[in-house]
């Protein structure tokens, strides 16, 4: 049931016609641009197509309808990114979008100029790269899931059997997938991360593979979406499963990070850190479906907690202990680290007391490790759940250090190493190990936050350092300019093309258009003020001036217009903010 790996696509004034290349079907996909329907048909010589533009694409990620109508979008470019257990994976480097309608007359100027802003958000979402995809394998589960399922599993459509929280195009795929026969050119896609490197380890030829698979559900931006919902599930939600491969044998280890499961908010307002809000509700409903989910889904649950003690920080510390005992689960466990105490003044040797303590609790989770003719060796019974505020600079950090002593067994297991030699003597895989995890501490924090993820240097280099600290500097400035003036429009798109808000064809004209400016005067007046008035004040400071009396009244006058008109725009701070205009109950619910 593999999907069509290469097709050509024939566009004419009224069809795309795509024709499979890839196997000797005699079928072509056609899909009507006047009356939208698709169909499957033979191919009796209607190729070549007088007339139409044809190309290769690598496959068909969907259709979103806008304002203008249905719009068709392929991928036309890939990249290999390896192959895990025979299976070719591929990372998705270009894509295009095809309006099914051949002009705009049919719009207003202001249904045309909200098209264009709607298109502009799909565009954005592909553009954010790190979609793969494989056409004959599920990337979508672990190995352990895949192994466990039935043998009718294996039979079943790619877009079936996927794990539908990881599966980002499964809302613009749904015009094709709701046809059985159409299941060939139904191509689930992933979004997250994906390394597959081959290497040598004690001159033993073996394939070090990480994939971390984002979540669809709560799917968002740092600010804007935080905490559990009402039906358990909780922002930046990621499965991170690390496998190698060796003479036909595999061991996978899988970990999971997810926001705090409480209700919480943490609204962007420039402000450097915006104080988070805990609702005044009963916080267990929804931290129970979390947890009741994820036994179901992973066994077990080490809740990792690495928020400080004190400030804003700990009245979620606590709040989740203390709701944690309160559900009462015995599968679930918590275990409180406080990050930033316990390394303080660059002791991060000290990360070792928490690997120690959880040290029973790895070996009883275990790994899932299987052999040449498929026999299952061992069972991975339980995760750890790693969270701190974001989940992504002092959670990564902590995933793989839990990697990396478990990857030590795996290789002992597969006959690679020896229990008399670490992963420390390794020197060049190690250096690999160190760059995988940090190229995916990178990735998720530049999905979620917008920039790459902060500590990366004790990742790589396993020491903190100046050089480090000054990058996260940088970083951190960069989120704070991000998560003010650009995730609003990242949170439209995300929540446009996961489907969280659906455009209608008549948006504009009956239904109000939800990208219409609310802004008052304030948001456009205030910044220039500021602006001309901190210019102004360096020009008279730089500039010298034969009387100084007068040079220091123009340095107080627009020093104080500076200050004033800043001190308006904290004061006013969330007005100023570029906030998420498409999805008003996602504010209303938080």
């Amino acid at each position: 049931m593999a999907v069509h790996e290469t097709l050509q696509l024939h566009i004419t004034p009224d069809k795309f016609i795509f024709e499979p290349i890839d196997t000797g079907e005699n079928e072509l996909l056609i899909v009507d641009r006047v009356s939208q329907d698709i169909s499957l048909q033979a191919n009796d010589g209607q190729i070549p197509v007088s007339g139409a533009t044809t190309q290769s694409v690598c496959g068909i990620f969907g259709i979103i309808r806008l304002i203008a109508g249905p719009y068709l979008i392929v991928i036309t470019k890939k990249e290999k990114v390896g192959e895990i257990v025979g299976h070719s994976i591929w990372k998705v480097t270009g894509t295009e979008l095809h309006c099914f309608k051949k002009t705009m007359l049919h719009l207003t100027e202001k249904q045309s100029r909200d098209n264009s802003i709607y298109l502009t958000m799909v565009e954005s979402v592909l553009r954010t790269g790190y979609f793969y995809f494989s056409s004959s394998y599920d990337i979508t589960h672990s190995l352990q899931r895949l192994h466990n399922t039935s043998p009718d599993f294996i039979s079943i459509p790619l877009h079936e059997r996927a794990d539908m929280r990881f599966v980002w195009n499964g809302h613009v795929l749904k015009e094709l997938s709701q046809q059985a026969e159409l299941s060939r050119y139904c191509l689930p896609v992933m979004h997250g991360f994906m390394s597959i490197k081959s290497c040598t380890i004690n001159n033993k030829p073996v394939e070090y593979i990480l994939i971390s698979r984002r979540c669809v559900y709560r799917a968002g931006t740092r600010f804007n979406v935080r905490g559990v919902d009402m039906e358990g599930q909780v922002a930046n939600f990621v499965e991170t499963e690390q496998i190698i491969q060796y003479d036909g044998r595999s061991c996978s280890f899988v970990q999971t990070r997810g926001s705090i499961p409480l209700y919480w908010t943490q609204r962007p307002n420039l402000k450097y850190m915006p104080l988070p809000q805990l609702r005044p509700v009963d916080h267990l409903e929804g931290m129970r479906r979390h947890f009741d989910n994820q036994v179901y889904l992973y066994g077990e649950q080490v809740v990792v907690n690495l928020v400080n003690s004190k400030g804003y920080e700990g009245q979620l510390e606590k709040a989740l202990d203390q709701s944690v005992r309160n559900v009462q689960n015995p599968q679930i466990r918590y275990e409180y680290f406080d990050f930033h105490h316990e390394c303080k003044k660059m002791r991060w040797d000290r990360l070792s007391i928490l690997i120690n303590r959880l040290q029973e609790q790895r070996k009883k989770f275990g790994y899932f490790s299987v052999q040449k003719d498929g026999t299952v060796w061992s069972h991975q019974s339980g995760v750890f759940r790693s969270n701190c505020m974001d989940c992504l600079d002092r959670t990564n950090v902590v995933q793989g250090l839990f990697a990396k002593v478990t990857l030590e067994e795996q290789l002992e297991a597969l006959g690679i190493t020896d229990s008399k030699r670490n992963l420390e003597e390794f020197t060049q895989f190690k250096q690999l190990f160190n760059n995988v995890w940090a190229d995916n501490a990178d990735t998720i924090s530049k999905q979620y936050a917008g920039t790459g993820a902060l500590k990366t240097d004790f990742t790589r280099t396993g020491k903190r350092t100046k050089a480090g600290l000054l990058m996260d500097g940088w970083n951190s400035l960069n989120r704070y300019f991000k998560n003010n003036f650009g995730d609003g429009f990242r949170q439209d798109s995300i929540d446009l093309f996961l489907g969280n808000y659906q455009v209608e064809e008549n948006e504009g004209i009956t239904k109000p258009s939800p990208l219409q400016n609310d802004r008052d005067w304030k948001f456009y007046a205030i910044p220039v003020i500021f602006v001309i008035a901190m210019s102004m004040c360096l020009i008279s400071i730089l500039l010298p001036d034969e009387h100084l009396s007068e040079q220091l009244m123009y340095i107080f006058f627009w020093g104080m217009a500076s200050l004033v008109s800043l001190t308006v725009m904290y004061r006013f701070g969330s007005e100023f903010v570029d906030h998420p205009k498409l999805v008003q109950t996602k504010l209303k619910a938080d």
